[in-house]
């Protein structure tokens, strides 16, 4: 009798803590039609376009969880406070070109032509849905802070992991911010979190979507997984390209390397800068996310004038060194011959103008 009543006393708690606001809720409804209509909807989830496992053949998971826990480098973390450049973030653009302002991971502020746009915003200390659990960031990157944006015109999210879309940073910033755009199905985590639907676009893969002044987002498909509980790819994964009058950017999410990214280049042409991801890496996960000599070549297969690599310099999500990401990218940006920026954090990108090369991560 005293083991069923804790047993029911578990799956009670287990029930409350797993319908906490911060996971939020999965589609259903329309959107679950919407879904279920797509030529990537399989066997129950959404599904890349190429197989996709989440571990390589042979490796378990358990193998991962070990090598996750145990096999830590003593450099996965920063030896010093990191320094930044404290950003002017309401103000507009001072030129015609693009201005780009990197909070570290994968979060950063893009103008153009007046309009600010903020991808993936995670200003919470942990990456995770309880502050006591994960990684905590990098100490000096909280120079930033949700509340300090004002006026937004658009928070785009490329997928729902908690790295890239954190609870607490989107009920700040909601009732700053005019329109959301997202991958489909994340609507429905913003709606469970009090957005109004009026302000929510969820794009499919392929599918373009237009503010009044003519600037257009298109979903493309990238290589990754989605889940803020249990279930997996129950919500699409997606990069995102940019177009304004005579500029294209490609903003990248999380994505492993495949044929994805010639198709894109193909496509679209060329690219002004691509921002791709080139940290948190590893041969256990070699599939959703890119070695740094990959996204070097992820870059030249879209054809982009300029790298910008993220999804690095805040939390340290995987095994290898903190800083052993951008030093990998640089190397084989120079062998490739291949244009990259690497500001520092808070610092401003402008377009063919202010493209800075100091490579800041040697003074930490």
């Amino acid at each position: 009798m005293i083991a069923l009543y804790f047993l029911l006393l578990f799956v009670v708690l287990f029930l409350v803590i797993t319908n906490l606001p911060v996971f939020g809720r999965l589609p259903k409804g329309l959107r679950l039609e919407r879904i279920h209509q797509l030529s990537n909807y399989r066997d129950g989830a959404l599904q890349n376009q190429s197989i996709t496992p989440m571990q390589p053949e042979g490796v378990s998971l358990l193998k991962v969880l070990k090598a996750f826990l145990f096999d830590k480098h003593p450099n996965k973390i920063p030896q010093k406070s990191l320094k930044h450049i404290q950003p002017d973030l309401n103000s507009k653009p001072a030129t015609a070109a693009p201005e780009i302002i990197w909070f570290g991971h994968s979060s950063y502020l893009v103008k153009i032509d007046g309009l600010r746009i903020l991808v993936d915003p995670v200003f919470s200390q942990v990456p995770s849905p309880f502050s006591f659990i994960g990684s905590k960031a990098f100490a000096g990157t909280d120079f930033v802070k949700a509340e300090d944006f004002k006026d937004l015109d658009v928070i785009l999210i490329t997928h729902d992991h908690y790295d890239h879309l954190d609870y607490q940073s989107i009920i700040t910033l909601a009732p700053q911010t005019a329109n959301f755009i997202t991958s489909i199905g994340v609507g429905s985590h913003l709606e469970r979190w009090g957005i109004s639907p009026n302000k929510i676009k969820e794009l499919c893969w392929n599918e373009t979507t237009s503010l009044l002044n003519g600037i257009t987002f298109t979903a493309v498909p990238a290589r990754h997984f989605t889940g803020r509980k249990f279930k997996r790819n129950q919500t699409l994964w997606s990069a995102f390209v940019l177009e304004y009058k005579n500029w294209k950017l490609f903003l990248g999410g999380d994505s492993g390397y495949d044929n994805h990214f010639k198709e894109i280049g193909t496509r679209f042409g060329s690219f002004d800068i691509a921002l791709l991801e080139c940290g948190q890496y590893n041969a256990y996960w070699h599939h959703i996310h890119m070695f740094p000599e990959e996204t070097v070549q992820a870059a030249i297969d879209l054809n982009a004038k300029v790298l910008m690599p993220v999804h690095w310099g805040k939390f340290s999500l995987a095994m290898h060194p903190w800083d052993d990401s951008i030093r990998r990218v640089v190397d084989s940006a120079h062998e490739k011959q291949m244009r990259i920026v690497t500001p520092q954090l808070g610092e401003t990108v402008i377009l063919n103008t202010e493209m800075p090369t100091f490579k800041w991560w040697l003074d930490q």
